[in-house]
């Protein structure tokens, strides 16, 4: 018997549960999953940021922590953390994110936007086409590469920036600080899908912001932090920002009288562009638990020193 603590809250074990249970049984595995568990029986834990579980030192034999969100930067500088972290690669999170990245891009594209505000005036206008409208896309891991060749697909020349060296088939890759204002420079529409750390909070601001080209649109649907919000109200003011479509924040929910809310060319989501699916979730969860079980390498285990 697999011992699996489920430290993801109450209200996601009823979501959880019966997808879960059935990946176990699909991949063979026989596995007591729940809430409460003796720390020191636990083999897994199933875990999302802001479970109450933040000292992980009584679960001495678990083999792994296995995290339902993509993002990581709220548990993996927890010093009672010395088992293996890995994020959630799922494949229904990721096609979501494609549909809501490509989605947003040709709203842009298309200036759907100023056809919304000339209801009931003929004002004809004429829209390059996609292979005329270069999009760069901060961050090239899982979601950044899926987002980067469907925009691609579609036409778009695409751009894509990265800490480290990339090779994405179909995009012009750069990476390093060198790089960065290369990837900005030819941004007619940019998408941030980097991960929060202290390396890249803040990396849109007053100077990389002047970087873009004049009348650039945003989409974030990475993390809050990178952006310094000041510094986006301010061009979106003059101009030099068009518009921003915004789905995640410093604070979430985004607080009531935040000028995002009510400033004319922002769209604020909240926090929809991708969710964890628990079908397909599952799935991953208990691959992870099958090659832990085997002695195999884990998926999509953290690197505590890079942060994700």
């Amino acid at each position: 018997m697999i011992n699996v603590e489920f430290a993801a809250g109450a209200h996601r074990l009823e979501n959880y549960a019966k997808p879960l249970q059935r990946a176990f049984d699909q991949a063979g595995l026989d596995v007591d999953l729940r809430i409460g568990h003796r720390p020191q029986d636990v083999d897994y834990i199933i875990y999302a940021p802001g479970s109450d579980l933040q000292d992980f030192t009584p679960y001495s034999r678990a083999k792994a922590v296995l995290n339902l969100w993509a993002g990581v930067e709220r548990i993996v500088g927890n010093e009672t953390l010395t088992m293996p972290l890995c994020r959630m690669v799922d494949p229904g999170l990721t096609t979501a994110m494609v549909e809501w990245v490509c989605g947003h891009s040709l709203r842009y594209h298309l200036d759907i936007d100023r056809c919304l505000a000339t209801q009931n005036r003929w004002e004809p206008f004429l829209p390059p086409l996609a292979c005329e409208r270069p999009v760069t896309v901060l961050g090239l891991g899982e979601l950044g590469q899926a987002c980067a060749t469907a925009l691609s697909a579609l036409g778009f020349p695409v751009s894509g920036w990265s800490r480290s060296p990339r090779d994405v088939a179909g995009v012009t890759c750069h990476s390093g600080a060198e790089g960065l204002k290369d990837a900005l420079s030819r941004a007619q529409i940019l998408v941030l899908l980097l991960p929060d750390t202290p390396a890249t909070q803040n990396l849109l601001n007053v100077e990389t912001l002047s970087w873009l080209p004049h009348g650039a649109r945003i989409l974030n649907p990475g993390r809050g932090p990178l952006i310094d919000d000041d510094a986006l109200l301010t061009a979106l003011d003059t101009g030099q920002i068009a518009q921003a479509t915004l789905d995640v924040f410093r604070v979430e929910p985004l607080p009531l009288g935040h000028p995002y809310w009510t400033h004319p060319k922002v769209t604020v989501t909240p926090h929809i562009a991708a969710e964890t699916r628990p079908l397909t979730a599952s799935q991953v969860v208990a691959e992870n638990i099958r090659r832990g079980e085997d002695g195999a390498e884990f998926l999509y285990q953290v690197d505590r020193s890079a942060g994700y």
